[in-house]
């Protein structure tokens, strides 16, 4: 499989970015529970998330064309989360209701996944309650959070600590004109 086959196809000029991502879903030594995706805006944050979670899922790693990929992409995997805001923030409640879901075993797939797409926009008592689920983590539990930077008014240190720091940055002009 080439770097730009399967749920990867979409991660644009991002190779390293695609690399480490294939090896944790390929090495559970390299995987953790937690993973921090940064970039600029453009940079693809949530496409790689998106595509980590479907890899994560599917037993090829991320072959594109099972169900588990195909349902993980189009939002619709019953072990996978999404958080994104609906207003200017993600509040504690939504929070609260997505974590306990992501207590439960998965029913279908090989990890609950939970993808908070902006986490840069949580409230104070989101991010709480995030990181107390970080420090005492479900088994079978991923937390993909994605921001735009390392910066703390971004995301909390105590988060970011506990997070593997995945660091995109804005594509290449010569890979976006092969798309």
């Amino acid at each position: 499989m080439t770097v730009h086959e399967g749920v990867w196809s979409e991660v644009i000029g991002q190779p390293a970015v695609v690399a480490e991502l294939r090896a944790a879903v390929a090495s559970p030594a390299a995987m953790t529970h937690a993973w921090l995706f940064t970039g600029p805006p453009g940079s693809g944050r949530s496409v790689a998330a998106r595509a980590f979670a479907a890899a994560l899922q599917c037993p090829d790693g991320g072959d594109g064309t099972c169900h588990e990929c195909r349902t993980v992409l189009a939002g619709t995997h019953a072990d996978v989360q999404s958080v994104v805001p609906e207003g200017l923030s993600i509040g504690v409640d939504e929070v609260r209701q997505i974590v306990r879901i992501a207590g439960r075993a998965p029913s279908r797939g090989r990890w609950q996944v939970v993808l908070v797409e902006d986490a840069d926009r949580m409230t104070e008592q989101a991010s709480n309650t995030v990181l107390k689920m970080l420090e005492e983590p479900p088994p079978r539990t991923v937390f993909l959070l994605c921001a735009p930077s390392l910066h703390p008014d971004d995301v909390p240190v105590t988060i970011r600590s506990r997070c593997r720091v995945v660091g995109l940055r804005t594509p290449p002009a010569e890979a976006i004109a092969e798309v």
